[in-house]
């Protein structure tokens, strides 16, 4: 019996010792483990820190070399200041006299509703007008309004939506100061400017107030500041109201010279005058524009646009000496006859859309690098009962009807276009082509 418990008791004591062993080892082993995770966590840790400092190296080296390039770079491209001072090219182009005949808004009148639609003149030399940085024409009628009644010759008095039809095909600037503007007195005038501020084209030479009067009108393109002025011989015998001298800017030399001095005080980089001036119906300028070109070059005017003789009459390129003794390029063309119109004296339904590439170049001159233009003519087609009228791109034109592509006009209509080209091309100076 005793035996037995001792037996007993030397197995409980060898499990024990089984036991501490098999902990010992497990403990030894989590030891082991341990420090091997430490190790490997070590090492890692190591890795991974050469690694950012090779990195933090590469972005360093890649920072000073972007630097170096960066000021190389400086070296041989130009700064700023001097990519502002690249030469800047813009196209100006012009047209003449807006006038509007009864036979024109007869002719635009739609029954149906009740309206005036012009749009359909200027379908074949929109585009023409719409590619220009700028394009500036002459009002010569009022929007007085349909309560007034619309009104012919001699004075004038037109439907609204002549003006947004301007708009459409790309007109910028209206030039107002013309021998017509007072035809339905200050309050016709008034509305007028009211009718062009609502469909957004800009406008001078008529005035509610002394104070838009002062004002220059600028025209911003490609970063250039372009400044128009323009001035009437007269109003056709109608007094400018003596409370309102303001109202339209009569050609005036101490006037002129005061507006060219304010736009240059203004930093305009380019003056362009329109002229409300000349005879009518004569293809030649008379000796008072000549002298008033003169006048209007010598006092810093780049360019000038003269209207009223509703016919065309000769341009110009010159070099203009300043008082200074500076040169700059100048151009005038004294007359830009009628753009649309239903007069049928000679020469009054042919015209031209002007075109001139003007540069400001890096020390600040102006030069007129090309000087081009598109004979156009107001056609009226009797064989039709509405929609009669039309301004025609003649040498487009011409080219269409000589291909078969459009037959529409007829031989005595081409042969016609053909001696209106001719006349055109002889008062401005240039041969057929």
């Amino acid at each position: 019996m005793r035996r037995n418990v001792r037996n007993k008791k030397n197995r409980i004591q060898m499990q024990e010792k089984l036991k501490e062993k098999k902990f010992i080892s497990i403990l030894a082993f989590s030891i082991v483990f341990l420090i091997f995770i430490l190790l490997g966590l070590f090492v890692f840790t190591q890795i991974k820190n050469w690694n950012y400092q090779a990195e933090l190296s590469k972005q360093s080296e890649d920072i000073l070399s972007t630097n170096i390039e960066e000021a190389n770079s400086v070296e041989v491209s130009s700064t700023p200041e001097m990519d502002e001072q690249k030469p800047i090219t813009f196209t100006l182009t012009a047209i003449g006299d807006v006038m509007c005949h009864n036979t024109q808004y007869w002719d635009a009148y739609q029954k149906e509703t009740n309206t005036y639609d012009f749009s359909y003149v200027f379908n074949d030399i929109k585009y023409d007008i719409q590619k220009s940085d700028i394009a500036v024409a002459s009002l010569e009628t009022c929007f007085a309004g349909e309560e007034r009644g619309y009104s012919n010759y001699p004075t004038f008095n037109s439907p609204d939506s002549l003006a947004y039809s301007l708009k459409d095909i790309g007109i910028d600037v209206l030039s107002t100061a013309g021998n017509h503007c007072l035809d339905m007195g200050f309050d016709g005038l008034s509305r007028t400017i009211d009718i062009l501020n609502k469909a957004d084209i800009s406008h001078l030479g008529t005035y509610q107030t002394q104070e838009e009067r002062d004002k220059i009108l600028f025209k911003y393109t490609k970063g250039l500041k372009v400044a128009f002025i323009n001035y009437t011989y007269g109003t056709n015998g109608i007094p400018v109201p003596s409370d309102k001298p303001y109202c339209v800017n009569l050609i005036d030399k101490d006037l002129i010279k005061k507006d060219i001095e304010s736009a240059k005080s203004q930093d305009a980089d380019v003056i362009v005058a329109c002229m409300h001036w000349g005879t009518e119906y004569q293809t030649s300028a008379n000796k008072e524009q000549e002298d008033l070109a003169d006048f209007l070059f010598q006092n810093g005017v780049n360019i000038i646009l003269g209207n009223h003789p509703h016919v065309l009459q000769p341009m110009e390129k010159r070099t203009v000496t300043l008082e200074d003794g500076s040169t700059q390029d100048g151009f005038i063309i004294y007359a830009l006859g009628n753009f649309i119109c239903d007069q049928n004296a000679e020469n009054t339904r042919n015209s031209i859309i002007l075109n001139l590439s003007i540069t400001k170049q890096v020390d600040g001159s102006i030069t007129i690098d090309n000087v081009d233009y598109i004979p156009i003519y107001m056609y009226k087609d009797t064989s039709k009962s509405v929609q009669k009228m039309k301004v025609l791109n003649i040498e487009k034109t011409l080219k269409l009807y000589e291909s078969g592509t459009d037959t529409s006009i007829g031989q005595s209509t081409y042969t016609y276009l053909q001696t209106q080209l001719t006349k055109i091309n002889q008062i401005l100076k240039r041969e057929n082509t």
